[in-house]
């Protein structure tokens, strides 16, 4: 691919009404039909990379982490292809790295921008209880090795459930995380199709996201009430059919297919947020366009 020239493209902020929140989910859905397999693969194929990083230890689990962002762009540009009737290659997560330098460097800023967050997110929230909540994951993962493993786990967790310094990490964890996810939603794309700066993506992204807050609020609970529902099925399926063996054969392919339309949907919350209009003779990545 050919470096880019300087930007041009326009980019305004957009408005939609709160029921495209539960459009965007039908829309994932959609495009995730046309090519299941593809779309599929290509979050098995991170999710593998991610564990096999874990394994080098710290760095290889911030390696991970900062990939996290990068996974939101290439299912955009996935889904990009798909709507254009072309072949879904896992090329998606290197070609934001084929552009420009000046856009390579912000995506890797990104990246590391992300990390930092994250981890100070992380550390606020083990500071809080103690890393009593690493403890209670453990035991939680020990639990079907042994009666005594399971018993132990029932005690942390009963503990848990009276302990305020583990509630209130809770909140800190999820809060913070989900604070943190506001100026990265959009920013890669913003950074890959807008040519914004690193600095410059983030507040477009959590602008974007503010002007639109009320579909995803909309979009949120949707999402709640399909995983609702899928364990509802879940759990009477396993009871009907074939017990706990059942539903942990079943939770993996379920999980990565809600996860796969979840972020299939993320193209359509872009185009709905952003406005592009490419300058004539611009050699710019293709702007992302609303589907027909």
């Amino acid at each position: 691919m050919s470096p880019a020239k300087p930007l041009g493209l326009r980019l305004t902020l957009h408005s939609v009404p709160p029921k495209q929140g539960l459009r965007w989910i039908a829309l994932g859905w959609q495009v995730f039909r046309r090519a299941p397999l593809a779309l599929s693969s290509t979050l098995a194929m991170f999710l593998v990379a991610a564990m096999v990083l874990s394994l080098l230890g710290m760095v290889g689990a911030l390696l991970g982490l900062a990939a996290l962002p990068l996974l939101s762009l290439a299912y955009m540009l996935c889904t990009h292809q798909v709507l254009q009737k072309r072949p879904v290659s896992w090329q998606v997560f290197s070609q934001p790295f084929r552009l420009t330098p000046a856009r390579s460097r912000a995506q890797l800023a990104l990246a590391l921008t992300y990390v930092v967050a994250t981890v100070a997110v992380i550390a606020a929230a083990a500071a809080i209880d103690g890393g009593r909540f690493e403890e209670l994951q453990r035991l939680m993962a020990e639990a079907g090795q042994s009666e005594e493993a399971r018993k132990a786990a029932e005690e942390a967790l009963t503990r848990a459930l009276t302990d305020s310094s583990l509630l209130w990490a809770t909140l800190v964890r999820m809060g913070g995380l989900l604070l943190v996810s506001i100026p990265f939603w959009y920013a890669p794309a913003l950074v890959h199709w807008g040519g914004q700066g690193a600095l410059q993506a983030l507040f477009s992204s959590t602008l974007g996201l503010w002007r639109n807050r009320s579909a995803f609020v909309l979009n949120g609970l949707g999402w709640l009430g399909i995983l609702m529902a899928s364990s509802v099925l879940l759990a009477v399926l396993t009871t009907l059919l074939g017990g706990p063996g059942l539903l942990a054969l079943l939770v993996m392919p379920v999980t990565l297919l809600m996860l796969s339309v979840f972020y299939c949907g993320l193209y359509f919350m872009f185009v709905d947020s952003f406005r592009f209009v490419a300058d004539e003779g611009s050699s710019e990545p293709t702007p992302p366009q609303q589907p027909d």
